[in-house]
């Protein structure tokens, strides 16, 4: 029988939504895992799933059973660190979902100096857009979450916000390279790249648009904000990115950032965030209370509410 306990085999399956492609993720065959459901669905005396005719989806009973299952989990993963913190020896892992913005220099600058003095805890840190990191604080597959813009869910609880002014990165060489800050309307002289509209940078862009009546002349769109940050390098345009996604003051890479005037675009927020109600594992909570420091330190924490 595969050792798997039940908060696993069904979670996987949850999130597959089939048992095919669940059993080759276990790598398991389908047949021995749909004997494992059937057993627990006759033990429960309810069924879990629904069968559909391409895979299943939990039924309400397995809608709670999941959720129990995941509290379960979390629970035992909080004693192990805080066992771990009494021997002396902080152990655990902690799990980040966030927005492209945290990945180039923030997370990894804040991960090593975390890591440096507590090696004994892993990370998984996970790309994800604003939506599916809010699932995922739901879901429990992760202990928090750093996002851009902006928070939509009840059950997220937000630890920390601060501003995030949207920056034009443009080549260093660029006309407007030597203003302190730009305006929309000298942006739209010049070709544009732009992130696509599932991100918040883009939806704040789009809002002064209509608002001003600015057209943009975008000749680049990309979900990729890593390759909109560089690609100024190669000739005079422009593209948008929040200041935590840019490297230091000094030009990188043949690019370099100014701020665009609040006048035209507002300033977005940067929320840490983590499970309304969940206590957080040892590790989590002590690396939650480090990046918050480090937002302080950098860009000034805003009330809450704020």
């Amino acid at each position: 029988m595969h050792p798997l306990a039940p908060h696993q085999f069904i979670d996987v399956i949850a999130r597959a939504g089939s048992i095919r492609k669940a059993a080759e993720m276990l790598s398991i065959t389908s047949t021995a895992l749909n004997r494992r459901v059937l057993a627990l669905e006759e033990d429960l005396g309810v069924p879990i799933f629904e069968r559909l005719p391409r895979g299943v989806r939990l039924s309400t009973a397995g809608e709670l059973l999941v959720t129990h299952l995941r509290n379960q989990a979390s629970d035992f993963e909080r004693l192990r660190s805080q066992l771990a913190d009494l021997a002396g020896e902080r152990r655990g892992h902690v799990s980040i979902a966030c927005s492209q913005a945290l990945l180039p220099f923030f997370l990894p600058e804040q991960i090593g100096r975390y890591r440096r003095a507590h090696p004994g805890v892993s990370f998984g840190v996970h790309l994800r857009d604003r939506a599916a990191a809010e699932a995922a604080l739901v879901e429990h597959s992760a202990d928090l979450a750093l996002v851009f813009e902006p928070i939509r869910l009840s059950e997220v609880q937000i630890l920390s916000t601060v501003r995030q002014q949207i920056h034009a990165v443009m080549a260093t060489d660029h006309p407007l390279a030597g203003r302190e800050t730009v305006r929309l309307r000298d942006c739209a002289a010049y070709p544009v790249g732009l992130p696509t509209a599932q991100y918040g940078v883009r939806a704040l862009i789009d809002l002064a648009l209509l608002r001003f009546s600015v057209r943009l002349r975008t000749v680049l769109e990309s979900d990729n904000f890593d390759f909109l940050r560089r690609y100024p390098a190669q000739e005079q345009l422009i593209s948008f990115q929040i200041p935590i996604g840019l490297p230091g003051e000094a030009a990188s890479e043949g690019v370099i950032s100014r701020p665009v005037d609040t006048r035209d675009i507002p300033e977005g927020r940067l929320y840490l965030c983590q499970l309304r109600g969940r206590t957080l594992p040892v590790a989590a909570a002590k690396f939650a209370a480090q990046v918050e420091g480090a937002l302080e330190t950098r860009y000034g924490l805003l009330p809450a509410g704020g």
